[in-house]
């Protein structure tokens, strides 16, 4: 998060054996929101955009593993929902949110991994980062 951004609210929110995750952007390796930034379709190509997504997952996994404890806990990833800073007339959308859907099914496997997903485009997005997704998994009974 940005210097003296306050955000009132929980990264991820636990209720019983449900789990839903606010909006998350890009970070680097220290956890730090990162680039490229801008719309995809003007400033960044697809690719750099799915791996902006990709990375985005990553940071979802973190914040859940912190909330958690273990991510072995997690039981069914139930829903992605995915936003994309595009430039006027790109229309890649889930090719774009396919970096973090992709993730998911490759650590958790089709029975766990599997969820639904929607992928829009918007005309901005916070701090100008490229891709923001949320989500909503069930922990193990």
């Amino acid at each position: 998060m940005p210097p003296g951004a306050s955000l009132p609210f929980a990264f991820v929110h636990v209720c019983g054996a449900h789990v839903w995750i606010s909006g998350h952007g890009p970070v680097d390796d220290a956890g730090r929101i990162c680039g490229p930034f801008g719309k995809v379709g003007a400033d960044l190509t697809p690719d750099q955009a799915y791996d902006a997504a990709r990375r985005t997952a990553l940071s979802i996994l973190a914040d859940l593993k912190s909330a958690i404890g273990s991510l072995d806990r997690v039981g069914q990833w139930v829903r992605l929902f995915g936003m994309v800073n595009t430039a006027p007339g790109f229309s890649q959308m889930p090719a774009v949110i396919n970096g973090a859907s992709d993730l998911i099914n490759r650590l958790y496997g089709p029975d766990i991994g599997r969820h639904a997903r929607s992928a829009i485009g918007v005309a901005e997005l916070p701090w100008n980062i490229p891709v923001e997704i949320e989500g909503e998994l069930l922990l193990r009974g």
